[in-house]
């Protein structure tokens, strides 16, 4: 039998249109994901899956799966023996485009007071429909947009988008209003926490494209994180979330390339090198006035990493998972 391989400059696969079968899960399946499935006056899909719906954790691992933009592969694994019962597993044999062209929360949606009639609204976008706006410098550098002509993207709030914040995505994504799905999965729900702690594998990515590691040299990726329990606290929910991934993270990277690069990849990239690296994300974010961008950008990476490098065979380790901070955080004894 002749296996046919693909040409070198074969067109790179559509988000959008490789997360669409799993859309379609989520959507014909709500009943019992427990997620609500709507429609706004204009046709657009807004499925619910932790606000007013109660959602679940199988929710949020295809709200996971959606978000790498079917490239990805999100699974929940009961394992007790490092003192938490579960943890997220998750890997990618493309994981540029899965993370960085389609999952990374990187769009950001808001409108003013004035714009909505109300009450402000600010979100990060995350998804496929992201790569079908190509908004963000991100896209240039990757040499990456989607040309599908349906979307979807993921939204981490507490309430649907005002209309103006609709608009936007439809016109930037230039999609008709049937062809877009919005997913709400707020972080203190089973849904959105679990859909938060998956992005484990996107957070090394994120840190290796800011210590300029040439992201054409990331050829596969795979990373674990436990799944803490969600929280009704706004705050502590993300708090519970950053800290699955800086101080129970752990990612292996496959890359090829110039092996010294793949070494000092290997030592820089843990969160551990973080001058705020010790502390509950939620401490860190109140004592920095609620400000991302007062916090160390070092700190946004997994605990513990594994860089193995293709051509030479070596594979580096660095940092180390801090799972007794994580059980005085998450646990109390009985």
């Amino acid at each position: 039998m002749t296996v046919e391989t693909p040409a070198p400059h074969a067109r790179p696969p559509s988000v959008n249109r490789l997360a669409a079968p799993l859309l379609a899960r989520l959507r014909d399946d709500a009943a019992r994901l427990r997620v609500a499935v709507t429609r706004d006056e204009r046709g657009v899909t807004l499925i619910d899956a932790g606000i007013a719906a109660p959602g679940g954790v199988e929710a949020g691992l295809l709200a996971a799966e959606i978000c790498m933009g079917g490239l990805g592969e999100v699974r929940l694994v009961a394992d007790g023996r490092h003192g938490w019962s579960d943890w997220l597993h998750v890997r990618s044999s493309q994981p540029v485009l899965a993370c960085l062209a389609s999952q990374y929360a990187g769009w950001s949606l808001s409108a003013s007071k004035e714009e909505t009639g109300g009450k402000k609204f600010f979100a990060l976008g995350s998804g496929p429909a992201r790569a079908l706006a190509a908004k963000e410098e991100l896209f240039a550098e990757l040499g990456y947009r989607d040309d599908a002509d349906h979307g979807v993207i993921v939204l981490e709030v507490d309430r649907p988008p005002p209309p103006v914040v609709v608009d936007k995505l439809l016109r930037d994504c230039r999609l008709a209003p049937e062809a877009l799905a919005i997913v709400l999965t707020p972080t203190t729900s089973l849904a959105g926490t679990t859909q938060v702690v998956a992005r484990v594998l996107e957070v090394a990515l994120h840190r290796a494209h800011e210590l300029k590691f040439p992201l054409e040299h990331i050829v596969d990726g795979s990373a674990c994180a436990p799944l803490p329990a969600p929280c009704a606290d706004g705050v502590q929910a993300m708090g519970r979330t950053n800290d699955a991934i800086l101080y129970g993270g752990q990612v292996r990277l496959t890359v090829s390339g110039d092996a010294d690069a793949a070494r000092e990849l290997a030592r820089r990239l843990p969160s551990s090198t973080s001058r705020d690296y010790g502390r509950s994300f939620a401490d860190l974010f109140a004592a920095a006035g609620y400000d991302f961008y007062q916090l160390d950008g070092a700190l946004f990476a997994p605990a513990e990493v594994w860089v193995s490098h293709l051509e030479s065979g070596r594979t580096w380790h660095a940092g180390h998972t801090n799972l007794d901070l994580l059980h005085r955080l998450w646990r109390e004894d009985a």
